[in-house]
């Protein structure tokens, strides 16, 4: 038992993961103290906030801290542009050298004119769900091909 979970903790895809995932994390407090002690603070300033308060507004005793929503905005967005560009392109890059297609988009499919299925690959000459013959599609994505 203990051998078979050691197999499957050492399988090339869920370290590649396990890696961006703590890799992630690890820029998400990066950012994260990017946009608190310097974003905010930039954000509150050009609002004319007092040095406390920040950039929002105090209706009834709450406060609606706009300052943060926007750092919070900034932060995603870097955040976000981090993990595509240091996680995602390389691992698209590593997959393709192996020969498979990583967050690519999908094969075109066509509809079964049997079962009615929609997921039928536009090359496939029999349906995986009925079986039934497929008419060879003319030029890459004949009628009723869709691309998702």
């Amino acid at each position: 038992m203990l051998r078979g979970f050691r197999n499957f903790l050492m399988q090339g895809e869920l370290i590649v993961i396990a890696v961006g995932f703590v890799v992630a994390l690890a820029f998400s407090t990066l950012i994260l103290s990017f946009t608190t002690n310097i974003i905010t603070p930039l954000v509150n300033a050009a609002g004319g906030g007092s040095g406390g308060k920040g950039l929002g507004w105090t209706i009834n005793g709450q406060r609606i801290d706009l300052g943060a929503f926007i750092s919070a905005i900034i932060y995603f967005i870097i955040f976000m542009a981090v993990i595509y560009f240091l996680i995602v392109v390389p691992y698209r890059a590593y997959m393709r050298r192996r020969g498979t297609t990583a967050f690519g988009a999908p094969a075109a499919t066509r509809v079964c004119p049997e079962c009615k299925s929609a997921d039928v690959p536009d090359d496939a000459t029999k349906c995986r769900h009925c079986a039934s013959q497929l008419a060879a599609v003319s030029g890459g994505g004949g009628k009723g091909a869709t691309e998702r």
